[in-house]
C-alpha cells in the first residue's frame, strides 16, 4: 500500500490555535473566553478534518513527488483550512480540504518555477474528448491503481503530466466523484472526464512498456 505517515494533528492544531490566537482580544475574561471558543473549534475542526488527513497526503505525495515537501504542504493546507472553518459552509469536507491543498501545491509550484504548474489548457488540448453522458467503466488501469501500489506503479504515476496526475490521483486514490473533481480543481466535469480517460491511456501505455523491458 501507499506510505502515508501521519503528520502530529495536534501540532497541526496547536499551531493554527497559536496563528489565530496572535490577532485575539486582550483582557483576562476575554482572553479566557476566546481561548474557550479556539478549543471547541479546534475539537470541531478535528473531527471534521482528521478523517481525510491520509488523503491530503496521498494527493500531495503525488502532486510534489517528494515526502517532506508533502507533509509540509499538508501542514499549511490544515493550517489554513483550520483559519476559516468558521466560514466554512460546504461543499464536502473531503473535496473542501484538497482544492485548498491544491492551491498550496500549485503555489509551490510557481514559487519554485517548476514545470509542474504547466498550463492546464496545452494539457487539455492534447487530451482525448469523453462524451458528457458517457460514464467510463471501470477499467485495468482502475485496479492497477487500486491494487497495486507498489514502487513501480507510483513511479508510473508521477511521472504523468500534472493535470493528468493530479486527476487520476482525486479520482483512483482518492475516491472522489467527477463533480467533486470539477470543484477542487476548478475545471468543468467534462473536462475532468477527458483528462482521466487520457490518464489511463497514458498510465496502461507505461505500464505496458515498463513491463515489456523486464522480459
Amino acid at each position: 500500500m501507499l506510505d502515508r505517515p501521519h503528520p502530529d494533528f495536534a501540532l497541526l492544531r496547536d499551531a493554527a490555535i497559536q496563528t489565530a490566537g496572535a490577532s485575539g482580544p486582550t483582557g483576562r475574561d476575554s482572553m479566557a473566553g476566546y481561548a474557550g471558543n479556539e478549543h471547541d473549534k479546534a475539537r470541531r475542526f478535528r473531527d471534521a478534518a482528521l478523517p481525510y488527513l491520509d488523503d491530503s497526503y496521498a494527493l500531495a505525495r503525488y502532486l510534489l513527488r517528494n515526502a517532506a515537501d508533502a507533509e509540509d504542504a499538508v501542514q499549511e493546507c490544515f493550517l489554513r483550512a483550520f483559519r476559516h472553518f468558521d466560514s466554512y459552509r460546504g461543499p464536502a469536507m473531503k473535496p473542501w480540504l484538497l482544492a485548498i491543498l491544491r492551491n498550496v501545491c500549485h503555489a509551490e509550484f510557481a514559487r519554485r518555477g517548476r514545470p509542474d504548474a504547466a498550463d492546464d489548457n496545452d494539457a487539455d488540448n492534447k487530451a482525448e474528448a469523453v462524451p458528457l453522458w458517457q460514464e467510463p467503466q471501470p477499467t485495468a488501469e482502475t485496479a492497477l491503481v487500486r491494487q497495486h501500489d507498489d514502487e513501480t506503479i507510483r513511479r508510473l504515476v508521477e511521472d504523468l503530466p500534472q493535470p493528468f496526475r493530479e486527476t487520476l490521483v482525486l479520482r483512483e486514490i482518492n475516491d472522489l466523484s467527477y463533480q467533486e473533481i470539477a470543484q477542487v480543481a476548478g475545471v468543468p466535469v467534462g473536462t475532468v472526464m477527458s483528462r482521466l480517460a487520457r490518464a489511463r491511456t497514458m498510465l496502461r501505455s507505461a505500464w505496458t512498456a515498463a513491463e515489456g523491458s523486464l522480459t
